[in-house]
This record gives structure tokens, sequence and C-alpha cells, in this order.
């Protein structure tokens, strides 16, 4: 088959236009996956391709389990792993697209910005190639190229130090599809992706991109995880347009574990069914003027939530913590939890923490309890490290909320916990 991880030296330097442009181009034959635990990313491939993409996170997975969930989800012709910030960055978490693509012998692509520069880059290059043994670096894509001649310029250079890396091609500095658009989040125009696909490929060798990503992917059918029994209670899945932050791989938990799963959106006023035996509310966006209008009038759900969680079990993440305090500066939530909260203009955590369970996670968000006497379960980024509150119960201790993000299914101990 055909895997590929996309990577650079930073952020914001290519690696999405280039992994949006080939998951377009393979749109019908391609598995999506993204390194680390970002939740925005992921939606996006899944829009481009029609397929789920899937979150591979060394931090919260351990090798094993990552390597059975890699070869459970290659189900396609082509797997393109997008790499996070550059190809190291992630490293102490073994996180990084290096340690993923290291692990899963992923031959890597890297995308290299030839703006101002010649020789340089390949001096770049050498740096990526050499700091650590075992890398995946098969290839290389140069981004905001003046011209063919400086493309050359490079391209020579490259070829003269390496013997071992295709230049495959490169991106020109002036793509006339994105003047007007920022490619990611609000693309619904398929014919306009479609033009940015086939601008950002003008000048790329996909028949080298095949050759250098031709590998097999190593067969992991012994399941690395706990088991938990099939139940036959009935879970509520509350995710829409503003609860949007759910790993696919959790969804697909659940319907392992639950008999019955069924998906609640909010913004569209559905109510949670009375026989529901429990529910999840996903994290996303409700602090926000343009999310909250779009469920402050959702009294059905919130009413049928309130009643389910009088005597029955709630998990709830990030925007689901929020939903379910008292406030959000001015705007009214559910009021299960005796809580409130304030939206910050700067990020009041950002990473992998863990809490005082030891349960793995990570965490992104700009609100913090206006009072956090109610709060418990310090998230720190050490196990029994110093940090803040993270997470808030109701008194029968069947509702929960936290800032925390985590993967269910090597946390079957938290799952059966919250939910079971």
């Amino acid at each position: 088959m055909l895997s590929l991880c996309i990577s650079a030296i930073a952020s914001n330097q290519g690696k999405t236009i280039l992994s949006s442009a080939l998951l377009y181009y393979f749109r019908d034959s391609v598995r999506p996956f993204k390194a680390g635990p970002d939740f925005i990313d992921p939606q996006f491939h899944t829009k481009i391709c029609g397929t789920q993409s899937i979150n591979l996170d060394g931090f919260m997975m351990n090798p094993k389990q990552l390597s059975w969930l890699y070869s459970h989800y290659s189900d396609k012709k082509v797997s393109i792993l997008e790499g996070v910030m550059g190809f190291y960055d992630g490293m102490d978490q073994r996180s990084s697209a290096y340690d993923i693509s290291k692990l899963l012998n992923i031959p890597t692509l890297l995308v290299l910005d030839g703006s101002g520069s010649y020789i340089t880059v390949s001096a770049v290059l050498k740096g990526l190639k050499t700091y650590k043994k075992g890398n995946t670096i098969k290839g290389v894509v140069l981004n905001r190229i003046a011209s063919q001649g400086h493309y050359e310029l490079i391209q020579t250079q490259i070829e003269k130090d390496f013997s071992d890396i295709a230049v495959v091609g490169w991106i020109s500095n002036n793509l006339l599809t994105l003047k007007d658009t920022h490619l990611g989040l609000d693309l619904d125009d398929m014919d306009k992706l479609e033009k940015i696909s086939q601008e950002v490929l003008t000048h790329i060798d996909i028949q080298k991109i095949k050759e250098i990503g031709l590998c097999e992917v190593k067969e992991n059918t012994r399941y690395p995880f706990k088991k938990l029994p099939k139940t036959n209670q009935k879970i509520a899945v509350v995710t829409d347009e503003n609860f949007s932050f759910l790993y696919h791989d959790n969804l697909r938990f659940l319907q392992e574990v639950f008999a019955h799963v069924l998906i609640i959106h909010p913004s569209n006023d559905e109510s949670i069914p009375e026989d529901c035996d429990s529910v999840y509310l996903c994290g996303g966006y409700v602090e926000t003027d343009k999310a909250y209008a779009k469920i402050k009038n959702s009294t059905h759900f919130k009413n049928s939530l309130i009643q389910h969680a009088k005597t029955k079990k709630v998990y709830a993440e990030c925007a689901g913590l929020l939903y379910l305090g008292q406030y959000v500066d001015e705007k009214e939530m559910s009021g299960i939890l005796n809580v409130s909260f304030t939206l910050q203009k700067r990020f009041e955590r950002l990473g992998y923490y863990y809490n005082e369970s030891n349960i793995k996670g990570h965490a992104f968000h700009y609100t913090k309890p206006r009072d956090d006497t109610h709060g418990f379960d310090i998230l720190s980024k050490a196990k029994g490290g110093s940090g803040k509150t993270g997470s808030w119960q109701s008194n029968h201790k069947k509702v929960f909320g936290t800032y925390l993000h985590t993967m269910f299914r090597s946390n079957t101990y938290w799952v059966k916990k919250r939910l079971l």
C-alpha cells in the first residue's frame, strides 16, 4: 500500500496545504491520520475525502497500542499521516512525527520553505536528516518557490548532497486560490477545493510520491488494550458543530462496548431519550457568541439533559463541562454543576496533562472557573505534579465534567467509572 507522513520544520510551513491536496487527489482510496491530539485538522481531513481521520498519539497510547490502531484503521489503499509542528517536536512525549513514522515505518515527505534561499535549504535538510538515527525522511517538497529556476537551484543542491532523498516538486509562493480564503476550516465548496488541490500539485511529481510511499503496513491483530465486556446499556453521544471535538476511535470504542449508541445534536434541539443509561458530551465551542447562539434556545435538549442528570451518569469534556455549569460570563448554561466560568484572552491550558487518577490526556482552553471551591482533580504536567483544578462533579457523583480530553480505548478504567 501507499503510506506517507507529511512533516516540516515547524508549523505554518505548508503541511496542511500539501496534506489537503494529496487527500483530495487520493480521496476515493485514502485513510487520513493526524499525529497528536488535535481535533481541528482531522475534521478537515474528513471533510476533504469523506473518510474519518484517526489521531495517532504517542503520549496517550503506548507503542503497541499505537501500532494496533494504525493497522486497524489502515483499511484503504492509501494512508496519509499529517504531522504536528516540526518533525521532531513532541519527542519529549513520544508523539512527534519522527517517533510515530519511525515506529510505524511510514516514509516521510518533508515540506521545506525555499523562500529567500537555495543552498541553505540543503543544510537545513542535513540537520533534519542527521539529528536522530532511524528517521524515515525519504522525500522533499519545496514550498514558497518563486519560479522553476529557483526550484532547480535548490533541487540541484539537494540531489548533489543526498543520494537517498527524492526532490518531488515545488509549490508556488503565489497560489491564486488561497488569496481569499484560509485553507482549512470553512471550505464547503468542493469545486474550490479541487482548484486548490490542482494548483498545489501543479509542479509535484505524483508518481515519485507513490514510489516513495510504497511500503507494507505490518498487520497487528493482537489487541493490546484491556477489554470491557459488551453491555446492553444505551448511551447518548452529544456531538454536532458546537460539540465537535470527538476522537473517531472514541466513538467506535463506545459502539463496541454499548449495545446502543445514539447521536444527539443540541443545535437541532434534540432531546436525550428517557431510556438512555448515560450521556457523553464532547468538547468544542459553547463560550463564543456565535457558538452560543446555536444552542441557547435548545430547551428540549437542555431540559432532557437536566432530567437525565438527576439520577444517571453524564461525562463531559471541555465545552461539555462548560455546558454543565451555571454560566460562561453572562451566557446561561444548563446549571447542572455548581460552577461558572469566564472567557480569557489568553489560553489557560495547552498541552498534555495527567489527572489525579493518572489518566493521560490533552487540554487546550481559554476559559477558567470563577471560583474553583467545588472543583477537584488537579491536572498536572507530570504524574503527581502541581497544577490547577480541572474537574467538577455533582453531589451524587454521577455527573462529571473535566477539561481533560482522553482516548477511551487506552483508559478503560476511566470509561467504566464514568459511563458504565
